[in-house]
């Protein structure tokens, strides 16, 4: 890869923090904090979208950002008063931002009849009252910033910005506004190429130059990010404050007095340095000196050195399973050394998980505009809330739960929630709530869309499900199987086909693509007052801490998240229930026995269920069943291995991993074998009180 690309991906990468940090800002607007801070940061993030663009000579997103950042400084300067209409294109203008840094990403055209009624929309706002003319003279200036109070060094700025800076669209004012941010500054300007007559004045032959003090910094850190995207468009040089650097006085004036000069030092904040700016600003409130950093890593390496994790985790088993087979005592040192080797892993595999875990907050930002452009399209109004923006997950899961979200988000706004005007016959607020939720459960992660919309119709859905052959005619069907059908091929409650729904996929692919992530979806919902969708997933895909067991002679992992204990049967807590099926009774409640040998295909075995070990589990659909097996070999930690790309999905099993004497164990996916055992409940009268049995058939 060239240099030049090099600089591309990284202004990519960097793009897509402005990107969020804009959505936030954004949001935070709609929801009416309209206070100076916020608006300034989005002004910011497009200004430095702008900018930075500028350099890679990508001129529609240069352009479209310049008239974005044009409408916000009118806001920020109060010359446009914030009401719905504006803030309603500033979202969409923040979308198509974000559609033309990808556009620009991936080399293709720009969609123009996608960014001109935008476009058109942000002009609006400006008129077409002209610019107002400003004297034009030359002064020495000496500016005097009281920025963020701090210990630290005194660094020395030498600044001269050439042609090509001024061409690409930046300016030294917002450089320099940056640079302030991060400690007391000082600014002398060298007017001395300056030409004596207007007429030999060019703007864009780089006259000017800077030299700046800045007080209470650890390191020249901050001050390098600042210059990040134009170092190659000017010349820099940044070294410490000694006597020999001392900055001279030169001619000093009071800041600009000027409502343009005014506005740009008061407000802007940084244009390549924007992302940076902000971290240097955290790490200042934590009265802290040293310069935030980050380092950013190809996600390739990551993922290799996550194989390699997996590797030694094996390495680790294959060990242990031989030092085992060897009969060696107890008390023989190398046990001790293969415990501090397995401690040793584990805390590797955390380590690793840990680079590759995001916060799902990006996910839930792009879901906003998901849900604006549905709402837009179906003419209602939704209030997209959500919540645990913060909750980590593996970046393989965030990536791969993108679709599914879309699909669920559309379905709510489109089928859950009612027009505004059936809202207000019903009694509801005319706008309609949808809540994306995240948040972490044992081992898991736990998404839910929550809408407040109709609710599930459910004589509806089975009607259309007979109608199209999906059940018979004579099916007698639960809440919950009715609600599952939403999951069936081809099935639509669309009465026509548009451009959200209709064609009767959608709900289908979702839950493929949650299945395929070792995930399940569970539907609750009260007819009139809403629908909430859960999904569980793994948080990583990579390793899990599993139960090693044995089934009918086969060894098999149960994964530990979902196990609530271990139980040894006695008579008295087994009861008989039909010819074939067996309740446990725990702490006063009965639960479904479930002979997973028997579930997995395997001749039911002969011994007593006194003999075998329960595994009691609960599950989203499921709220307690017992696996019954015949042994617990272990606990331990497994790599996962998917099988559905070779062998498709195969009903109660969620994948495979390599044990220690090299033989493959499948993982069993309680989820599914729960929901695979048909349940109906039998109500019994003991000691005058109602008790509800629960047994599998």
């Amino acid at each position: 890869m060239t240099a030049d690309m090099t600089m591309r991906d990284v202004f990519f990468e960097e793009c897509e923090d402005l990107i969020a940090a804009l959505t936030e800002g954004l949001t935070a607007m709609r929801d009416g904090s309209t206070d100076s801070e916020t608006v300034n940061a989005v002004f910011r993030a497009v200004h430095s979208v702008k900018g930075a663009a500028g350099a890679f000579a990508l001129d529609d997103l240069v352009g479209f950002a310049h008239t974005f950042e044009t409408v916000l400084d009118h806001v920020r300067s109060q010359r446009l008063t914030l009401d719905d209409r504006i803030l309603h294109v500033l979202q969409r203008s923040g979308d198509i931002l974000a559609d033309l840094i990808e556009t620009a990403r991936e080399e293709l055209p720009t969609n123009s009849a996608q960014v001109d009624p935008v476009l058109a929309d942000l002009q609006s706002f400006l008129g077409d009252a002209p610019a107002e003319a400003e004297d034009f003279t030359f002064e020495a200036l000496t500016l005097a910033f009281d920025g963020p109070a701090d210990a630290g060094s005194t660094y020395v700025v030498d600044f001269t910005p050439n042609a090509a800076f001024y061409t690409s669209g930046n300016d030294p004012v917002l450089i320099i506004a940056a640079l302030q941010s991060l400690g007391t500054t000082r600014v002398t300007v060298d007017l001395s190429r300056l030409p004596t007559g207007l007429d030999d004045l060019h703007w864009q032959d780089g006259l000017l130059s800077w030299q700046l003090e800045i007080e209470g910094l650890g390191s020249d850190l901050p001050i390098l990010e600042v210059f990040e995207f134009v170092d190659d468009l000017c010349a820099l040089q940044v070294k410490l404050l000694d006597e020999d650097t001392a900055v001279p006085d030169i001619a000093t004036a009071t800041a600009p007095d000027s409502p343009v000069e005014q506005d740009g030092m008061d407000a802007a904040a940084g244009m390549a340095g924007d992302t940076s700016d902000q971290k240097a600003r955290n790490a200042a409130d934590k009265g802290s000196t040293r310069a935030a950093s980050s380092l950013r890593v190809d996600p390739e390496r990551i993922d290799r050195l996550i194989n390699a994790v997996g590797e030694l985790i094996i390495n680790q088993s294959v060990i242990s399973q031989r030092l085992q087979h060897a009969n060696l005592p107890n008390t023989a040192e190398l046990f001790a050394d293969l415990d501090d080797y397995k401690l040793l892993a584990r805390e590797i595999q955390e380590g690793v998980m840990a680079i590759r875990a995001q916060p799902v907050k990006p996910l839930f930002q792009r879901m906003l505009r998901i849900a604006r452009e549905a709402a837009d399209a179906t003419g209602k109004v939704v209030e997209l809330i959500t919540e645990g923006e913060a909750t980590e997950v593996d970046k393989t899961v965030i990536e791969r739960l993108a679709d599914p979200l879309t699909h669920m988000i559309r379905n709510a706004i489109d089928h859950g929630i009612e027009a505004p005007d059936l809202r207000t016959a019903a009694g509801k607020n005319r706008q309609g709530r949808l809540r994306l939720a995240a948040r972490q459960r044992s081992g898991s992660i736990v998404i839910e869309i929550a809408d407040d919309g109709a609710g599930l119709n459910r004589p509806r859905i089975r009607e259309i499900a007979v109608s199209k052959g999906l059940v018979a005619e004579d099916a007698q069907l639960s809440e919950a199987e009715i609600d599952h059908l939403l999951f069936a091929p081809g099935f639509s409650t669309a009465k026509e086909v548009t451009n959200l729904s209709g064609r009767g996929v959608g709900m289908d692919v979702v839950k493929t693509a949650i299945t395929a992530l070792g995930g399940r979806v569970a539907i609750s919902s009260q007819f009139g007052q809403g629908t909430t969708f859960s999904i569980t997933l793994p948080l990583t895909l990579a390793v899990m801490d599993g139960m090693i067991i044995n089934l009918g002679g086969q060894t098999m992992v149960v994964p530990i998240s979902s196990i609530v204990e271990t139980i040894r049967p006695k008579d008295a807590d087994l009861s008989q229930i039909g010819l074939n099926n067996t309740l446990l009774r725990i702490r006063g409640e009965y639960v479904p026995i479930i002979d997973l040998a028997e579930r997995m295909g395997q001749v039911a075995t002969l011994r007593d269920m006194t003999d075998r070990v329960l595994l009691l589990i609960q599950t989203d659909s499921v709220p307690q069943c017992a696996l019954a097996v015949d042994d617990i070999f272990d606990q331990r930690q497994v790599v996962v291995k998917s099988m559905q790309g070779n062998y498709g999905e195969i009903s109660g099993i969620s994948g495979a991993t390599i044990l220690g004497d090299s033989k493959i164990a499948l993982i069993i996916d309680p989820e599914a074998v729960a929901q695979g055992n048909s349940v109906y409940a039998v109500t019994n009268s003991q000691n005058g009180r109602d008790v509800s049995y629960v047994a599998a058939c």
